[in-house]
């Protein structure tokens, strides 16, 4: 089998989405379902076609060359596929904000990053801000993200081992989860502390060890209008931000420029022979990098030089080819 069938549709959404011009069938199955048969492949690419058109996604069918009647090729309009202004609800939109945070998961950006790794490695031309659509992120992977994740959905409450610093041990900490909440560049969980009665946050990556569900599901009830960021912003140290200058080429970068305090277009690019815009941002100094290294060679740090010499490594490394590593 060529992966899950949740991988599979949400590689083929990225491939399709990314690419300027019609894909054909062929680059599609060396690339995603290499390791099926002719007849498994055809069966495969209908299903995951048919059920991504199912969900709302316009899967466009055309000829590679407009002047000979070739093999069609496909592709995922990014105009047709952006939904129009919505005016949500508070609660629709907390739900909202809770599949965003989903799909800034390292699961679904490890599928991200390794289709356009992929695309790229063929000299294939990508629009990486064709995924601005879903507000894509490159996040560090926490381990205790999924069993968090899970408990908040199942209302299951939680045992950890948690680090602080100064402290020469870790203590163990239950908890019943509300919510897990990105903040400052960091992944919290916010609940309830059944040892000390009250509202606490914890950092995930402070968690040691293997994070347990125990007991059963449906153990406590989120207290009535409980807002997850809000108790983290609250209870969460200050953030350190810091002043960053990024180039961007045009049209590309949207959640960037929506930020930014300064944009100045039409500017010199990093190769001098086309124009970008600079943007100056002032963004919380962990997560940075995370944050830039989803637009991919549509931006170019100009400063800090620690942030530019982090995210050149970082892509560096996700191009790599086997060969290439030690």
């Amino acid at each position: 089998m060529a992966g899950s069938k949740s991988e599979r549709l949400l590689n083929l959404l990225i491939m399709l989405l990314v690419q300027r011009h019609f894909v054909p069938k062929e680059r599609i199955r060396s690339m995603l379902y290499a390791d099926s048969s002719t007849d498994a492949f055809e069966k495969m690419f209908e299903r995951d076609k048919e059920e991504l058109r199912s969900l709302g996604v316009p899967v466009e069918v055309g000829n590679m060359d407009a002047y000979f009647d070739d093999e069609p090729g496909y592709r995922i309009r990014p105009d047709e596929f952006a939904l129009p202004d919505i005016d949500l609800e508070p609660d629709e939109a907390a739900v909202i904000g809770l599949a965003t945070k989903v799909w800034e998961h390292a699961r679904l950006a490890q599928a991200t990053t390794e289709v356009v790794r992929k695309l790229t490695a063929l000299g294939v031309p990508v629009d990486v801000s064709a995924l601005d659509i879903a507000q894509p992120r490159l996040s560090a992977d926490e381990p205790a993200f999924d069993v968090f994740f899970e408990a908040v959905q199942e209302r299951s409450v939680v045992e950890f081992d948690y680090g602080r610093t100064g402290q020469a041990k870790p203590t163990r900490r239950r908890l019943q989860p509300w919510g897990v909440a990105r903040y400052s560049g960091r992944w919290y969980v916010v609940g309830l502390d059944l040892d000390r009665d009250a509202e606490r946050v914890f950092r995930l990556s402070r968690i040691q060890g293997a994070a347990r569900k125990v007991g059963q599901p449906g153990a406590y009830e989120v207290p009535a209008g409980t807002d997850v960021s809000e108790v983290a912003r609250r209870l969460a140290p200050p953030p350190s931000t810091e002043r960053a200058v990024v180039l961007a080429r045009a049209g590309a970068g949207v959640p960037l420029r929506r930020d930014a305090d300064e944009v100045h277009e039409g500017v010199p690019g990093p190769d001098e022979r086309t124009t970008w815009d600079r943007l100056v941002l002032t963004r919380a100094t962990v997560g940075l990098t995370d944050d830039l290294l989803g637009y991919g060679a549509d931006v170019y740090v100009e400063e800090p030089a620690a942030v530019r010499e982090a995210l050149v490594a970082r892509l560096t490394a996700a191009l790599a080819t086997p060969e290439d590593s030690p």
